[in-house]
């Protein structure tokens, strides 16, 4: 059998650059990027597809200390990507303490698929610090390959990427060849929009919203949507619209943009703002936001 198919896991802490390593080897915006933490919040795949082989690579949320039921599952997330997986990329970075969530780095270890340990950010550091930092490493996963590298500027991503090829069982393709994702067109638009929140709010709001499509019309040149913000208290909602609803308008205004730019068509985006009270905590909402399967 000539044809490599397999699932490359992309794990880590926050912060480290995971989901612009994840666009740089998918080649698309898969995953949105922000300098905030738990930016990600779902196992968000990118399928690549030659005649030769089916890569699926896999963003999964940031391994934090859960602090409310939301969390729980987004680590549970980190925690089936380490058991599905052919290849996985453990990703840190020059700068992250390498101790960090010590419990999660023994189950790496554990794992029985080849890892692949990923230092990013190496244009911030020096070669005596990286160095050091691949020796506090091999201590932890000894039997890790490391690739330190530049997610930013596109450094030794090629030698990242041709390693996961070697490493790629041979098997029939998982997903059919013309097939970017496995989530539906809302998802990214509710990442889209979530996105801009993240980047707009400061302090507990983006870590409140969470973002539902309610409404979503495609024709040949033009997608109307409607979507919904929503926030767990009424003080949040007034922060979100803003004076005279110009903080939502302009968060609006940004991801009407990006949507468009993905999809190639115009967009007509309606926003609205609701409170869920304690929706992060509530089982039946994360159901209903597809943290619960």
């Amino acid at each position: 059998m000539d044809h490599k198919s397999g699932f490359v896991n992309i794990v880590g802490n926050p912060n480290v650059g995971k989901s612009t390593l994840m666009n740089r080897l998918v080649g698309e915006r898969i995953s949105i990027i922000t300098s905030k933490s738990q930016t990600t919040r779902h196992r968000i795949k990118g399928i690549v597809n030659s005649d030769r082989f089916q890569i699926v690579f896999s963003d999964t949320p940031g391994v934090v200390k859960p602090s409310y039921k939301m969390q729980e599952y987004m680590l549970e997330y980190s925690k089936s990507a380490l058991a599905d997986a052919d290849v996985i990329l453990y990703v840190t970075d020059t700068v992250e303490d390498f101790r960090k969530n010590s419990d999660f780095v023994e189950k790496v270890a554990r794992s029985s698929a080849p890892v692949l340990l990923v230092i990013n950010k190496i244009d911030l550091t020096t070669q005596e610090k990286l160095e050091a930092l691949i020796d506090n490493w091999q201590a932890l996963i000894p039997r890790a390959e490391f690739f330190p590298v530049s997610a930013t500027e596109n450094f030794n991503i090629d030698n990242l990427y041709k390693r996961i090829l070697e490493l790629l069982p041979e098997g029939e393709p998982y997903f059919p060849k013309d097939e970017l994702t496995d989530l539906p067109a809302r998802f990214f638009v509710n990442e889209i929009i979530r996105e801009k929140i993240l980047l707009h709010y400061e302090k507990e709001i983006p870590y409140s919203v969470e973002v539902g499509v309610e409404e979503f019309q495609e024709e040949e040149k033009r997608i109307e949507i409607r979507a919904v913000i929503y926030v767990e208290r009424d003080s949040q909602k007034g922060i979100i619209i803003g004076h005279k609803g110009e903080a939502l308008k302009k968060v609006g205004m940004e991801a009407r943009k990006d949507i468009e730019n993905f999809f190639g068509k115009s967009v007509f985006l309606n926003l609205y703002v609701k409170v869920q009270k304690d929706w992060r905590s509530r089982e039946q909402d994360l159901k209903n936001f597809g943290y619960i399967q």
